[in-house]
């Protein structure tokens, strides 16, 4: 009896030491030099942080990526999905020139928009010759913030919508058709059948999708850095700031705290609100 309580344990220790050798040393190090320094426990990295002119535009920043890129990437990809499940003509060739950006690095996609976004870009270009503008919108001038915003979250919905896209579809063919099909003797519609019958059962594909994309799109940096600069400050790009450029490791490691507690707050609030069927009943 204690050999079958041990044997679990010791098929999970090697996994434990990996994540407390990559997670939690470095958790408790960061904790650490957030709020301590020479003299011992202290609140002035943080004092700092707040009163750093870049912090606030920076959160207000990453909150605004989350709030409008996830919800429209989790549409689109819910879309494509059933699409594809419609079994369209090329069905394949939609679904690898949809999953082409997950091979395009961040920095390269970032590149790749600044090329229409730019001054002289594709889009300016396009406006000028259709008599639509004289000279071109500034579009990632610092004093645009709102248009930067959108140069941003095009980027992003570009890049990073097929992940999301690939857990969905990935989630949808593991669905029994039989809930469906008794959906559609009974009347439902097309709508009804969606609302009803497969987004709950598709519950647990979308926690896993919003839960990981809410995450990297905390961690979205490259992107914006190659588009905007420091114009349109991230959290993540804050934390290279301090730590490369600033040379103060504790009030990057603050700006890593404030990063995680975001990241443990959306996923606790998706575990408790995007539930799978069986724990809803």
């Amino acid at each position: 009896m204690a050999a079958r309580l041990r044997s679990p344990w010791l098929l999970l220790l090697p996994s434990i030491v990996l994540l407390a050798a990559l997670f939690g040393w470095p958790l408790v190090q960061a904790v650490a030099a957030a709020f301590r320094d020479d003299h011992g426990f202290t609140l002035a990295h943080w004092r700092r942080l707040v009163d750093d002119p870049y912090f606030f535009p920076a959160l207000r920043n990453t909150l605004l990526l989350i709030v409008i890129v996830v919800p429209i990437q989790l549409v689109l990809s819910i879309g494509m999905a059933l699409l594809l499940q419609a079994r369209p003509r090329f069905a394949a060739a939609h679904f690898y020139l949809w999953c082409v950006p997950l091979a395009v690095s961040e920095l390269a996609a970032g590149l790749v928009w600044l090329a229409v976004f730019g001054n002289r870009g594709y889009l300016n270009s396009l406006l000028v010759r259709l008599g639509l503008s004289e000279d071109g919108v500034q579009w990632l001038g610092y004093q645009h913030t709102g248009t930067m915003l959108l140069a941003v979250v095009v980027a992003e919905i570009w890049r990073a919508t097929s992940l999301v896209f690939v857990i969905v579809i990935a989630g949808m063919q593991l669905l029994p058709r039989d809930y469906d099909e008794a959906a559609q003797v009974f009347g439902a519609n097309p709508w009804q059948r969606l609302r009803h019958v497969t987004l709950p059962l598709l519950g647990p594909s979308l926690q896993v999708a919003l839960i990981l994309r809410t995450i990297l799109a905390l961690q979205a940096f490259a992107v914006a850095q190659a588009l905007t600069g420091r114009d349109f400050p991230l959290l993540v790009g804050e934390t290279y700031q301090w730590y490369s450029n600033l040379q103060n490791p504790a009030v990057a490691s603050c700006v890593s705290l404030v990063v995680l507690a975001i990241s443990l707050a959306t996923a606790f609030f998706y575990l408790r609100t995007v539930r799978d069927p069986e724990g809803a009943r």
